[in-house]
């Protein structure tokens, strides 16, 4: 590519759980802890959804948001444990999967106090100068689903189905 512009590369990557259940979100806590080694940090419920007993600012959650070199070691050992991708998890610059349990994860091992519990990850693509305050970005500069695509299977060897 003769374009630096034009280059694709990883600009966050998001770990994220969300319970109603106290108890289960301070295990949730402790699981995003051990795979990142960063404290996450705790969302709050915006509506309220009676059936679940939520309501605005209780906490729900827990995300933790990894950028540069932690972003891409982190996505490969979460990529170790996943052997495909729909292609309805890939859209325009971004990919979001689900991990149903941590123990997929061929690194991470059984802890007895936190049990077996999943989470869900966001990875977020850019391109090289792509935010500018108050100047809107051109259609030219957004990251296509086929872009997306490739750059997955280029860099991660990821199967997308």
């Amino acid at each position: 590519m003769d374009n630096k512009m034009r280059e694709i590369e990883l600009e966050k990557v998001i770990l994220h759980c969300t319970t109603g259940d106290q108890q289960k979100l301070e295990k949730y806590v402790k699981l995003l802890e051990m795979i990142t080694g960063r404290k996450p940090i705790k969302t709050l419920a915006k509506k309220r959804i009676p059936s679940f007993k939520i309501r605005p600012g209780l906490v729900i959650g827990c995300k933790v948001t990894l950028r540069k070199k932690e972003a891409e070691k982190i996505l490969k050992l979460i990529l170790t444990g996943v052997k495909e991708i729909k292609e309805s998890q890939v859209g325009p610059g971004h990919l979001n999967f689900g991990i149903k349990e941590y123990i997929e994860i061929p690194s991470l091992s059984y802890n007895r106090e936190i049990g077996l519990l999943g989470f869900d990850v966001s990875v977020v693509l850019k391109r090289k100068g792509g935010f500018k305050k108050r100047k809107k970005i051109g259609k030219s500069h957004m990251i296509s689903r086929e872009e997306t695509i490739q750059f997955f299977k280029k860099n991660f060897n990821i199967k997308i189905v």
